[in-house]
């Protein structure tokens, strides 16, 4: 019987400890909001920081830090707190919002590529966002002027080397020009020899 007693004491106080921690939680999460919404994104940050701090699976948590440090303009961070959301988060919708996030890091980071990807992962969760769908079509327009510029460079880098060959050929036919010229004088002193030795084609040993 006290046994059941001391059992049924430490499972109200496991019980106890968990409700505080998702209270606090839920207190860190709701005094950040309210802070981001004054715009005070460096208190915000501290709150959703602490609500990780006691419970480090809070993807909530993790997403608005994420959104507080992309507006401090501390994009590498927000990405990390993204992408740790990311591997926990299993609600579409919260999903598709992280993604759309993700891809505005990248796409104003000129990553053009990586945007298309996020895009693409945003409405696989949410087909019906608008605006991802907006911000994809325009992640691939600018993926694709960035490829035809990238391949117009590589071109204007490559006439160079013809002109090198081209030179090079001048050489060539210059240096052929002075060979022949050169044979020209042999034949020329052979055929003066032939003339001295009377027409007889001797080798010199």
């Amino acid at each position: 019987m006290m046994r059941n007693k001391i059992i049924g004491i430490i499972l109200l106080l496991v019980v106890s400890v968990s409700v505080s921690a998702q209270k606090a939680e839920r207190d860190y999460i709701r005094k950040g909001n309210r802070t981001y919404k004054d715009s005070t994104y460096v208190n915000a940050e501290v709150n959703y920081r602490k609500a990780i701090d006691v419970n480090p699976k809070s993807t909530i948590a993790m997403y608005n830090l994420g959104n507080t440090l992309m507006l401090q303009n501390k994009l590498q961070e927000a990405m990390e707190q993204y992408v740790a959301a990311t591997k926990m988060e299993k609600d579409k919708s919260k999903l598709a919002q992280i993604y759309h996030n993700m891809g505005g890091i990248f796409h104003s980071g000129k990553h053009y590529a990586k945007a298309v990807a996020a895009y693409k992962a945003s409405l696989r969760n949410n087909p019906k966002d608008d605006e991802t769908r907006y911000n994809l079509a325009l992640a691939q327009k600018m993926l694709k002027e960035q490829e035809q510029n990238q391949q117009n460079q590589d071109q204007q880098q490559q006439p160079s080397q013809p002109q090198d060959n081209k030179m090079s050929k001048e050489n060539a036919e210059q240096l052929l020009k002075s060979v022949m010229q050169d044979e020209k004088d042999v034949q020329d002193k052979v055929k003066k020899q032939q003339v001295i030795q009377g027409g007889r084609l001797e080798k010199d040993w």
